[in-house]
């Protein structure tokens, strides 16, 4: 084997260098790429890159291969260890920045920054393997190799590197060293996929998830770092890789010191909106222990709220752009008032969030806290808000009296300003507009800068057609709130006294929208409330009129193109379609509204959640995914949350990210402790190879999931579980107590008659890894399509990861085909 030697240990004659290394390196790799690498070589002779040193010719020679050295590839360690301690995984970082840094100013672009081209000696990184790189400046803007996706790799690639862009700087390599530091933190890259091309549009379209959530202990100024050097657009990225090397050396003080320190880190607009998305997780993950606790009827919240005003929170612990507007109560006597309380919450709510240097809590997040008996700390520090609003509203005669208070969630929730006005019942919309500037005066002295409201033109300035539509608003949420609590009777007057008002509020102002959009969207709940579909059909069909007038009108108008979206991706869902073309058609119109509206306006989380079950049907899960991530971002709150949560955690276990599945799995578990789904999941998550075997917990999920199903399917919820449990006693080495199982999961058509189950314990089968339980999983496959037929195409076109074993196998083809005996 050849010697590889380094500019600080040797000096030597080029052509004796050559006659040393060639016979190795050219035959591993190619003698043109080896003269390429000797091209490149002349400009770099730095600490942490590996070099060959030719003292009679400043030239110099460089080569770099991870074979010929000792030591190991930072690859090697990570596929060993997965994730390293943070300040070692913050040093290796530094190290390649500095000696990125120095090639990038001898006009050299590595363009293949990853875990193997990073070797590991004696503590230090050194950067290997120039061989795709592109020299500019002191070689004239030669081209060492072509542009193109092909080069680099797509894991670590920069989204401009990815759209083959010729004009690659030195920032393109400081995205592909911050997916490697994000990596080392982590345990995986930011982006994975199926393949090339999918792992590229996540890079150029989705957000990587948060460090913090990865690994609690990575502090926020180091995922600011990372994320500053993940930056899509490379001019929000730093300017230089020493840049990046300075900000990653101030994180390794502070957490060497555990001191505070200022890091001069760029708040750009992708960082802001990660801080803000970590506090909307943070609480996400909160709330859902605080609805359990309200449930079941615990006196500690209340018993928090009488806790001394500075006792659990400390002085500048919660920030105060951070807002949550409490919904206002109705002080009222017979409380008619509730829905101009709601109006004027919702209006504050959506003019506070058009100011950028505000987070404001959606109205899903505040809503658990409408009427709970909890004291403002206790909210504070719950919500994670430096600020809270709260708000009254009483009628007295002909005039409604305000009350607004402005606290301080770092004082123990401490009320900092108070204000208080009348105005004539008469004019509610003067009333919203008062609310919304007062408030806007008071939160300029807050947080210390100008707070510029963007108000939404309402469409109309009459005052009865207003108040007929936030009337109707109130009735809505009344009936959605009957129907979930099973009272049909109750959600259908409700429903329609809504239909009422707002036809009567279209009457009054026939030029405002509102009302037929709103009459829309009530059909759409009309519609989703009940899963019969000829009680949902007459809603669905005057939906589509209702938001086919509004799109007539204004055909960019997101909330309209969102709404016909949902009305027909639910005609799809409930089969309402007269044949499988039909579907599929009413399937692509959906995509296609839904699409519009996102690219109209990107926070519509109820069209991006629905959206994401469009592509999940098509088997578009990098897509399905990816949706769903936005759906979640814009409110973690969103009705239907759980289910977004699950289409996640799905699709990053179709995706074989189980990292990522695990991660989703666990926050739905937190979020949804009585959701039977999120149980299932963690005996899924033993199926997955990077999951170690662990059948004593499967047993304890098994048992957990009981109480969580409805009786009516807990047989099939049992056996499908217990399958799941063989699948983890399998891995385990348990095979005989697997099959034991697995024969005793096993049911007729009584209970599985679509013979899901073979699919199930088919898949199991491919566990074992012994010829037996192959042959049985092909016998369980026969059955399965054998008495469903229809299955069969979708079968041979599936590229789900269970069936990669069987496919080497030729009776795959045979069974799919139907040939099989």
């Amino acid at each position: 084997m050849a010697t590889v030697f380094s500019a600080r240990d040797v000096r030597m004659d080029r052509d004796v260098a050559i006659k040393v290394l060639h016979p190795d390196l050219a035959a591993a790799l190619g003698a043109e790429r080896f003269q390429r690498e000797i091209q490149i070589a002349g400009h770099l002779t730095h600490p942490h890159i590996l070099a060959l040193y030719d003292s009679g010719d400043a030239d110099g020679l460089l080569y770099y291969v991870m074979p010929f050295v000792k030591g190991e590839s930072l690859r090697h360690r990570l596929d060993r260890d997965r994730q390293l301690a943070i300040d070692e995984a913050l040093r290796i970082s530094m190290e390649v920045a500095s000696a990125l840094d120095y090639a990038h100013r001898q006009g050299i672009v590595h363009r293949d920054i990853k875990p193997e081209n990073i070797l590991l000696e004696e503590g230090h990184a050194i950067v290997a393997d120039f061989g795709i790189a592109r020299a500019i400046g002191k070689l004239g803007e030669a081209k060492l190799t072509q542009t193109g996706m092909t080069l680099g790799t797509a894991t670590y690639m920069s989204p401009e590197q990815a759209a083959a862009e010729k004009d690659l700087d030195g920032r393109s390599d400081i995205y592909s060293l911050a997916c490697v530091t994000y990596e080392m933190l982590a345990g995986q890259p930011p982006f994975t996929g199926p393949n090339s091309a999918s792992i590229a549009a996540r890079h150029a379209l989705d957000t990587a998830p948060s460090l913090t959530i990865m690994r609690r202990t990575v502090p926020d100024e180091v995922e600011e770092a990372v994320f500053q050097a993940l930056a899509k657009a490379p001019v929000d990225r730093y300017e230089s890789a020493g840049d990046y090397a300075d900000a990653l050396e101030m994180c390794l003080m502070r957490v060497g010191t555990m001191s505070r320190k200022t890091i001069n880190i760029r708040p750009t607009e992708t960082t802001k909106a990660r801080r803000r998305h970590r506090r909307r997780r943070r609480f996400a993950l909160i709330t859902s222990v605080v609805l359990v606790a309200l449930a079941a009827g615990w006196g500690v919240w209340h018993t928090a709220s009488g806790r001394s005003q500075h006792g659990s929170l400390a002085v500048g612990k919660l920030d105060p752009h951070n807002v949550a507007v409490l919904y206002f109560d109705d002080a009222s006597d017979d409380h008619h008032l509730r829905y101009l309380a709601d109006a004027l919450t919702e209006a504050l709510i959506k003019d506070l969030g058009t100011v950028r240097a505000l987070d404001v809590v959606s109205p899903n997040g505040v809503a658990p806290f409408r009427d709970a008996q909890l004291g403002t700390d206790s909210i504070a520090s719950l919500l994670h808000s430096g600020t809270l609003l709260k708000g009254s509203v009483e009628g007295v005669g002909g005039q409604v009296n305000v009350v607004i208070r402005l606290f301080d969630g770092n004082i123990g929730g401490s009320a900092l300003d108070n204000l208080k006005f009348t105005l004539p019942a008469a004019n509610p919309l003067a009333l919203r507009d008062s609310v919304v500037g007062a408030v806007a005066g008071m939160l300029r002295s807050r947080v210390g800068e100008e707070v510029r409201l963007r108000r939404q033109r309402e469409g109309t300035g009459s005052v009865p057609a207003w108040t007929l539509v936030q009337r109707a608003m109130k009735s809505r949420r009344d009936a959605e709130r009957d129907a979930a609590a099973g009272d049909t009777a109750r959600s259908g007057l409700g429903f329609r006294d809504a239909d009422s008002l707002l036809k009567a509020a279209a009457s009054v102002d026939v030029r405002w929208l509102e009302p037929v959009q709103q009459r829309a969207d009530l059909a759409l709940a009309r519609a989703l409330a009940t899963s019969d579909r000829l009680a949902a059909t007459p809603s669905l069909d005057s939906g589509v009129v209702l938001a086919g007038e509004v799109l007539a009108k204004d055909s960019t108008s997101a909330s309209g193109l969102e709404t016909m979206g949902r009305l027909r991706y639910r005609r799809w869902e409930l089969q309402l379609a007269k044949s499988p073309r039909e579907a599929a058609a009413i399937l692509d119109s959906a995509e296609s509204d839904l699409k519009k509206a996102v690219a109209t306006d990107p926070t519509l989380a109820n069209a991006w959640s629905v959206l994401s079950a469009v592509y999940n049907q098509k088997d578009n899960f990098v897509d399905a995914k990816l949706a769903a991530r936005r759906a979640y971002e814009e409110d973690a709150y969103l009705a239907g949350a759980d289910r977004v949560l699950w289409r996640l955690y799905a699709t990053s276990y179709d995706l074989e990210q189980f990292s990522e599945a695990k991660q989703w799995c666990e926050e739905g578990r937190r979020r949804f402790p009585k959701s039977p789904q999120f149980v299932r999941c963690r005996l899924w998550l033993q199926t997955a190879n990077t999951v170690a075997p662990d059948p004593g917990d499967s047993w304890a999920s098994l048992g957990t999931l009981e109480p969580l199903v409805p009786t009516a399917r807990w047989p099939l919820q049992r056996r499908e579980a217990e399958m799941l449990v063989a699948a983890s006693l399998a891995r385990a080495g348990a095979k005989d107590s697997a099959r034991h199982v697995l024969e005793r999961a096993r049911s007729g058509p009584d209970i599985d008659p679509q013979g899901q189950l073979l699919t199930v314990e088919a898949f199991v089968r491919t566990l074992f890894g012994d010829k037996t339980d192959t042959d049985e999983a092909f016998n369980l496959l026969r059955r399965y399509l054998t008495s469903n037929p229809a299955h069969r195409a979708g079968f041979v076109e599936s590229q789900s990861w269970w069936w990669r074993e069987l496919k080497r196998d030729p009776r795959y083809k045979e069974l799919a085909a139907g040939t099989s005996h």
